[in-house]
């Protein structure tokens, strides 16, 4: 049998010359500017050209592009490898599919669809479910082929995915000579309040991430979830990561922060956390601050996104979470498993 495997991802300018258009695809998003197509356009074509410049500053300190697509193909490469000594009698393939740059979701259908495979899964490389991410790229790969497809929608609290968590973190909290002043943050990726108030899950299941990883972790007795990246004039989910950073500061806390939404390493890790917050961090007096890597190729990561493969290879689910059934509350009505009636709530 052959699989198919389609990796999602928001992606990343691969030269200093796309940074640009990788921006203006980012705001002429509806799922990220939510205004009517020709405001939009206007919106996306002004952003990507006031912020090209220190964006370009920015990926100029990892080389002139993001690494979040070389960083994804290593992820997928150590995948394929675990998968394929699972399973001596599959043929696996599996494409990085990114939203925003190249490899965009379009080409990667195509290229599916031209190796002609008997099943093919969508597998997002963002854990908690947003309409932000995760149903943007739903709705690119069904625009971009009629192929039918099997989709993990998000993996929260998925077993092996914590302890990559873990283990990261626990190795990060051994560098503390003090852990009884020390605080540790989990910081994710913002979002504009409406979003959230309009029925997204993505803050409740980075809320169910963390409540997982803590209760493996009787060591950790302070820790704070916070929000990075607000951008724009909309009021943001909270606490913002630059207050959590100056209340610690104030406390005389120790910092220990983890990036629990992002799996690979990418601008917002390497310039926002570890430049940025660690000078604010500096200015307000934080003891110490140190960072958690990103999930990267850690093992128990890539037995997470093995065993949600073999989860489906063993029983057919339309659209569903590693759990196989729905975990989103009712209020949360875009879910997608809501909005496609495939799961009772």
């Amino acid at each position: 049998m052959k699989l198919a495997i389609a990796a999602f991802n928001l992606g990343g300018p691969d030269k200093p010359e796309a940074v640009r258009p990788f921006l203006r695809n980012l705001f002429r998003d509806p799922a990220i500017i939510q205004a009517p197509g020709p405001i939009r356009e206007m919106l996306a074509w002004l952003i990507s050209t006031t912020r090209a410049k220190s964006a370009r500053e920015n990926y100029a300190k990892m080389g002139g592009g993001s690494p979040l697509v070389p960083e994804t193909q290593k992820q997928l490469d150590a995948l394929e490898v675990e998968l394929r000594s699972r399973h001596t009698d599959l043929e696996v393939r599996i494409w990085p599919a990114m939203r925003y740059w190249h490899p965009f979701t379009e080409e990667t259908a195509r290229e599916i669809e031209a190796w002609q495979p008997d099943r093919v899964i969508l597998l997002p490389l963002y854990p908690q479910f947003s309409t932000t991410t995760t149903a943007s790229s739903l709705d690119a790969w069904a625009s971009s082929t009629s192929l039918q497809a099997e989709t993990i929608c998000c993996y929260p609290t998925e077993e092996a995915f914590v302890d990559a968590h873990v283990a990261l973190l626990r190795e990060t909290l051994s560098k503390v000579d003090d852990l009884s002043n020390t605080r540790v943050m989990f910081s994710a990726h913002g979002l504009p309040k409406k979003i959230v108030d309009q029925g997204d899950p993505y803050q409740w299941q980075v809320e169910q991430t963390v409540a997982a990883v803590v209760e493996k972790m009787p060591e950790i007795t302070d820790h704070e979830i916070c929000y990075q990246s607000r951008v724009g004039p909309l009021e943001w989910i909270g606490p913002s990561t630059d207050d959590a950073i100056e209340r610690a500061g104030k406390a005389c806390k120790n910092i220990v922060l983890t990036p629990i939404a992002f799996v690979s390493e990418h601008i917002e890790t390497l310039v926002e956390l570890d430049e940025e917050y660690a000078e604010l961090a500096s200015e307000h007096g934080v003891p110490m601050y140190l960072r958690v890597p990103a999930l990267g190729t850690q093992p128990a990561f890539i037995k997470s996104l093995a065993d949600m493969v073999d989860t489906r290879l063993n029983q057919s689910y339309g659209l569903a979470p590693d759990t196989r059934s729905r975990i989103c509350p009712r209020g949360f009505g875009k879910c997608r498993c809501a909005i496609s009636g495939s799961l009772e709530a």
